[in-house]
């Protein structure tokens, strides 16, 4: 399969990150969506939605949006909980994630690392949206290592996309004790590297 998508995008990074955990195979096809590589009468072809991540399948198939993608890829594995019950409050981090973390956490990012834009600049709105999901991650983690029992999901991978990269978007961690441990341990069980300070 071939994984049309941006290095520099945290929804991209995500089925990156599934597939190398799960040992599958795939091309990565870059797209440098600052150039509009992802409205070029092609690629809507993949995505009519002119957004990335796609999947485009062997069998001719593609799929977008991320948590769908992941939760496609990762079907029959321990990255989904067993247990139905589980995997519903699974899905239910996955809705959060888009609703209510990304477009806070990774919209204020997108500003600054992207757009080059200051932090002054940032709608305080976000801001305060982002600072009030990352309280709720706060109080969930901790009480529980991951986010649905104490092993890694896809819940995890979700979150930690954006979360890992908060303070590119003017996030700041420190009094997030439980998001950074959880950060360091999720980082660890998909054996990514740290995130360089800015």
């Amino acid at each position: 399969m071939k994984i049309y998508g941006d290095t520099n995008s945290g929804n991209c990074l995500k089925v990156k990150w599934v597939c190398d955990r799960l040992g599958l195979l795939y091309s990565w096809v870059a797209i440098d969506i600052l150039k509009q590589e992802s409205r070029t009468s092609q690629f809507l072809k993949l995505n009519s939605a002119g957004q990335v991540p796609v999947v485009d399948f062997e069998d001719g198939r593609t799929l977008a949006q991320s948590n769908a993608i992941i939760r496609y890829l990762a079907r029959g594995s321990d990255l989904i909980p067993s247990d139905d019950f589980a995997a519903a409050k699974m899905d239910e981090w996955l809705f959060w994630e888009q609703y209510s973390h990304e477009p806070y956490i990774a919209g204020c990012r997108f500003q600054l690392v992207y757009l080059g834009r200051p932090a002054s600049d940032l709608d305080p709105e976000k801001v305060k949206r982002g600072y009030a999901a990352l309280a709720r991650m706060e109080g969930e983690l901790a009480a529980s290592r991951f986010f649905v029992g104490n092993t890694l999901t896809l819940a995890d991978i979700a979150l930690l996309a954006y979360t890992r990269l908060a303070h590119q978007g003017g996030f700041h961690l420190e009094g997030y004790a439980s998001v950074r441990r959880w950060i360091g341990e999720a980082e660890k069980a998909l054996g990514l590297p740290p995130v360089p300070p800015i």
